[in-house]
This record gives structure tokens, sequence and C-alpha cells, in this order.
């Protein structure tokens, strides 16, 4: 056993690229040794800006033994009466390159056959890794590759050098112009002197961290955030949380270094959000906050290689970024001199879409989804402030500022806003209509916020599969999942119940002008089918499948109680009697969807005959008061609870009584205390979309 080695060095490669590119090579080093049949232990990959790097513990030293079998004809038609051959035996041994007699005859479900058993011999592991790292190393995908002057392959960027060790010796791997070798190199200005290896892990990551080279991911992480401490602990503050910022830095460095600079205090009147933007989209530099959470004049960047001198450093930092404060500066104060309300015409000269007319227009219509919505809400007082925030909630896009710095249209809004003199809610809602940005990001404050940021999603949702565009595979220029997501996100944030299709018929009267490629019938229908869907990819992180199916084949209309109902049958799993209660309720809704005739389900008193039945029926005229007053609070778990009090009356009716009697009168009657019984749990969820099976576990 010995443990395999195999580094790619490069030019920088960029950030982003990194930790997909680490991923891809520890599963396919994995499955490549799985199917070339060489056993390893641990299989971990690691990297940094100018490096990949992947090993295998405990490598086996050759390849196991591969035995197939062929099948060939039946040995009824393999020989003849007197036991000889026949021409079918004959042939299928020629094409195994064996004799007759080496055949042998084996038992299958269709009888028993003749067979050609081969065995390959592995070969040695050195003679099959060198193809193996070559096709490893041709199979990274990135998003952009590159290829230099004179190799023929591609990668992120040029690769340099390349090391391939098993057990300490090297392998002879080759990769365009480069072929493999055993040394390695350290960090680029601090240890540029080739490296020689042994060739194990522990001594791989223990060499380059002497040469100035932090290769695990992990640890370079843990420096950087010791390094982004240090450095706000000497500026009397602390770092601003940056998630997507540290995780970025990580990857643009190997040997972190962090620098304390200092930027014009008189910048701190600009929008917290511009100075942030600045430092840290532009020149990854990391925001200082006070004890009271509160912007400093004072940021952090983080270096590659330590610096002799730091002032120089800091004074590089600084002027790179007093130059584009300087700019942000300019681009605010030119803004200013306009008001946001002048600027609103100036979006008829901006095209939000060909078929769908000018931001001006875009912004119109979500001003009259957004009345449409507060009115079906029951919340008239919101109809004239959401008039007002849609009117306004695209202003900020002819500005300087946003032109510069496109991540902070609607926070300019919302700042330039309250710089006039809006209501603070009005200001609020331009703000934050655009939120939420991700899957988990910040919801909007208030209710403005959200009315309005709900009506911008419809009517880009409705309006975009209107025009006939659509979100396929993983291309989706226009954002419809977003868009899908961020409606059902708000809904359910704000505790709305808010009917889905009356909300598209809203967005589609606000749409009537549009040029829209079908009508407005199969628009309402793929729009609506659209949400379901990601409503179903979103619930489905949380529950099981078939929980999610049977709550929305029962109806999603109503996001937030369909939200309830799920919790509610997730509730009702739990219990260990749920597999014969889903069964039986699975039952009673088979029986009512096959059973002829329409209707309720009146049931006459005096037909019921069978104690069962009567039984059942007066149960039922119980729950039934129950569950009525629970299903008006939107109690659903006490519907769910009421309604599961049935199963021993549904059991022994079903074991007592035959529902499909002779008598059309008594067929009728107890169709009709079967459908009453399935119109209780209709609403909630369709049992016949669970796996009963699954429940037990």
């Amino acid at each position: 056993m010995a443990d395999l080695l195999f580094e790619i060095g490069a030019e920088e490669i960029p950030a982003g690229f990194v930790p997909p590119a680490i991923r891809q090579l520890q599963d396919d080093l994995s499955r490549a040794l799985a199917d070339a049949r060489l056993a390893c232990g641990e299989v971990k990959a690691m990297g940094t800006p100018r490096r990949l790097v992947v090993w295998a513990r405990e490598v086996a030293p050759r390849q196991a033994d591969a035995r197939t079998q062929a099948l060939g004809p039946p040995v009824a038609q393999a020989f003849d009466a007197e036991g000889k051959p026949t021409a079918a035996a004959l042939g299928f041994a020629r094409s195994q390159g064996v004799e007759v007699g080496a055949l042998e005859r084996v038992a299958t479900p269709k009888g028993e056959r003749l067979a050609a058993t081969r065995v390959e011999k592995g070969r040695k592991a050195e003679l099959v890794l060198p193809g193996l790292l070559e096709r490893l190393v041709a199979g990274l995908k990135f998003r952009k590759a590159m290829r230099s002057r004179w190799d023929d392959v591609t990668f992120a960027r040029p690769v340099r050098w390349m090391v391939a060790l098993l057990g300490g010796k090297p392998l002879r791997v080759r990769f365009g112009e480069v072929t493999s070798g055993r040394t390695t190199t350290g960090h680029r200005f601090l240890a540029p002197r080739p490296i020689a290896l042994k060739g194990t892990p522990e001594d791989y990551v223990t060499r380059l961290r002497k040469a100035w080279v932090e290769v695990d991911p992990r640890e370079r992480r843990v420096a950087v955030q010791s390094a982004l401490a240090k450095a706000a602990h000497r500026a009397h503050g602390v770092v601003r949380p940056d998630e997507p910022l540290l995780e970025q830095v990580t990857h643009l460095v190997e040997h972190p270094t962090a620098v304390l600079g200092t930027f014009e205090r008189s910048n701190l009147e600009l929008p917290p959000e511009v100075v942030i933007s600045e430092m840290r989209n532009h020149q990854r530099y990391f925001a200082v906050l006070d004890g009271q959470g509160r912007l400093t004049n004072q940021f952090i960047a983080v270096s590659g290689t330590p610096v002799r001198d730091p002032k120089v450093a800091r004074h590089g930092y600084e002027r790179v970024l007093r130059a584009r404060l300087a700019d942000a500066r300019f681009f605010f104060e030119e803004d200013r001199k306009r008001k946001l309300a002048d600027r609103v015409p100036d979006l008829a000269r901006r095209t939000y879409q060909a078929r769908l007319g000018s931001e001006l227009d875009r912004a119109g219509r979500i001003g009259a989804v957004a009345e449409a919505l507060a009115r079906a809400l029951g919340r008239e007082e919101l109809v004239a402030g959401a008039r007002e925030a849609a009117r306004l909630c695209k202003a900020d896009l002819g500005t300087g500022m946003v032109g510069e710095f496109p991540e902070l249209q609607g926070i300019m809004g919302g700042h330039y806003a309250r710089l006039e003199g809006y209501p603070p809610e009005i200001a609020d809602a331009v703000e934050d209509h655009y939120k939420p940005v991700g899957a988990s990001a910040e919801m909007p404050r208030g209710d403005l916020g959200a009315l309005v940021g709900l009506a911008d999603r419809l009517h880009q949702l409705v309006g975009i599969l209107g025009v006939g565009e659509k979100a396929t595979g993983a291309a989706d220029p226009f954002g419809l999942r977003r868009a899908a997501i961020g409606i059902l996100r708000l809904l359910l944030d704000r505790g709305w119940h808010l009917s889905l299709p009356a909300a598209v018929e809203a967005t589609l009267d606000a749409l009537a002008g549009a040029k829209l490629a079908a009508d407005r019938k199969a628009v309402a229908a793929q729009a609506l089918d659209f949400l379901r869907g990601r409503l179903r990819a979103l619930w489905s992180e949380d529950h099981p499948v078939d929980l999610v199916e049977a709550v929305l084949a029962a109806g999603a209309d109503d996001v937030v109680d369909a939200r309830k109902r799920l919790e509610a049958l997730a509730g009702l799993r739990g219990r260990p009697d749920f597999l014969p209660l889903a069964v039986a309720f699975k039952r009673v809704a088979n029986i009512q969807e096959k059973a002829p005739g329409a209707g309720a389900g009146a049931v006459d008193e005096a037909l019921l005959r069978d104690p069962a039945e009567r039984a059942l029926y007066a149960a039922l005229v119980q729950v039934e008061e129950r569950a009525s007053a629970l299903r008006a609070r939107r109690d659903w778990p006490g519907v769910l609870q009421a309604v599961a009090a049935l199963k021993p009356s549904v059991d022994a009716f079903f074991d007592d009584v035959l529902v499909m009697a002779e008598e059309a009168r008594l067929r009728e009657n107890r169709l009709g205390l079967v459908r009453r019984v399935a119109a209780l749990f209709a609403d909630v969820a369709d049992f016949r979309k669970i796996q009963a099976e699954a429940a037990v576990g």
C-alpha cells in the first residue's frame, strides 16, 4: 500500500473556480480509482489560487482481477442428441476465443446455458495511474478556460507544473506541454525555489507551510479570520460580518496578511451601503464597525504576501479606495440635484422588455397590481402608499450611483427618498421591494415593501411567461425561478392569506395592454403551474415528498394555509398509528372517487341498517361539527386529529358493510356516507399521494 499525491500548479486561478475544482478533483479521483479496481483509503483534495492537489491514501499495489462471464446459447441448443456441439456452441466458443471444452454450464432464470468466463489479471498501480491522472486533469470543468500559446489543452489558467508521486516514486503524467515531476514550488515571492517532496500528504502540507503556503482552505480561512480579528482589535472595532467576501478572500491568497487602513471621515456622510459596496465589491476590503455596529472610517485589506513596510502597503490600499470614494461622492452629489419624482418620466426611455414596454410601463403595472393585492387582503389603508412607492420604486435606475453600482438599486432610491422627506414607510418600501434577494436573504421591514415587492415579482413572472419566455434547465435569463421563490417567501413571511389565482388574474389585468404571446387563460395556468413547481421544490427540502404532494393535490391557492396543512400532516405522520390511518383514508378517497354520481353525499338515516354504518354515521356527525369549528379557525392540526378519531369506525364499516350493495338506494346511501367522510379531509391532503409504506419508518 502506498500514498498517491497529485498536484496541478498553475497561474492564479480565479477565487470562484477553486472550491468547485477541489470538490470535483476529490469526487473524480474516488470514482476513477474504484472504476480502475484500485482499492484505497481516504481521498482528499485541497487547493489555493496557484495549485490544486488531491491525494489517496494506501492505494493498492495492483488492480484487483476482473472476472467476467458471457452467456451463450441454451444447453439444449448447444449439443445434438449424441452430445456433440452444434453450430451454435461452436460459434459461441469461437467468438470467445476458447475451445468448446472450456465452456461452462450455468443455471439462469431462462434455463441452463453455456457460458465463457474470463479473468483479466490486474495491472500494477504505477502502470494504471498515469493515464488515469491525465484523464482526471483533462476532465476538470471550469466556467471559463484558457489555452496557452503552446498547449493544445485548456485549463482555468495556464498549467506551469505538476507533481505525481506514488509511494514517493514519480509517475509520468503529461498535460499539454507540462510533464509531472517530484518538486513543487512555494509562495511565488517568498519561496520560489523548487521543493522536493517525499510523497506523503503530511510531508506535502508541512513543506508548503514552511514555504509560506497554507494549502488547506479550512486552515487558510481560520488564518484569514484570525488576521482580520487582530487588525480590527487594533482599530478598536469589529469586522463587519461578510461570509461571501470571507470565502472569496480565502481563495485569493496562499498566505493571508491583514493590512489596516483608513479613509477620510467625511465619506461617512455617504450612505453606508455605498462605502461598503466600494470596499467589498471593488477592492475586497472588509469594513470595520464600532461598538454600536456603526461603520467606521477604517478598513482591513488581506494581502497574499507579508509586507516589509506596512506603511507603504497601507498607503497603496488607501490611495485606491480614496479615488473610488471620490467618484462615489461625485455621483451622490450629482444625483441629489434632481428629485426622485422628476426622474420617473425618464423611465419611459429605458426598455424593460421589448414586448412589455418601458420601465415606466413596468412601474405603472406594479402600482396597479399592488393596489389590487392590498384590496384583496382587506388592507385599504395600504393602497395610497403602495401606489406612491410603486411609482418611485424604479426611479433610481437612472441615477449615476446605480449606474456605477447596480447592486445598490433600491437601496439608493430609499436613501434619496428619505433625504427628500418622504414618509419613512414609503422610503423603506422603495428600498425593500427588491428583498429578498436570495434564498435566505433579509426580508422587507414593512407591509408596503412586501406588497410592492410581491407586485414586482408577479409582474415579472406573469409578464415574462406571457410573452413566451421560459426557464429551461439551468438557463433562467429572466430570473423566473428567483421571482417565483420571492413571491412564495413574501407570502409566507407576512402570513398573508392571498389567493394565488386571484393574484395572477390581477397581474393579467394590469398587463391588458401588453403584447402577450398566448391567451390569458393559458398564461395564468402556466404561471400557477410554475409557482406550484417552485413550492414543491421549496417544501421538499424540509418535508417528505409524498406529504408535499398530498397537500398540494388538495390545493395550494393559499400558500400560508397550505404550509399549515403540511406542518399538521407532518405532525400526524409522527404518530405510531399513522400507517393504518393513511391506508384507511386512502381507501375512503379511492372509493369516493370511483363511485358513480356526484354530490357531497346525502345520507338517509332510515337506510342505515348495519350497526357498523350507524356507528360510523353517529361518529361522523360529531366529527363534522367539531372539524367545522376547527377549520374556521384554520386549526389544521386540530382538524386532522378530529378526523383521525374516525378511524376505528371507518375500519369497522369496511370490515362489516358491503358498500356496493345490489340494492341501488342502499348502495347510494353508503356511498354518500363515504363521500361525507372523504369531504372531511379532502381540503387538507390527498391521502392517495402518501406512500404508506414509507410511513412505517
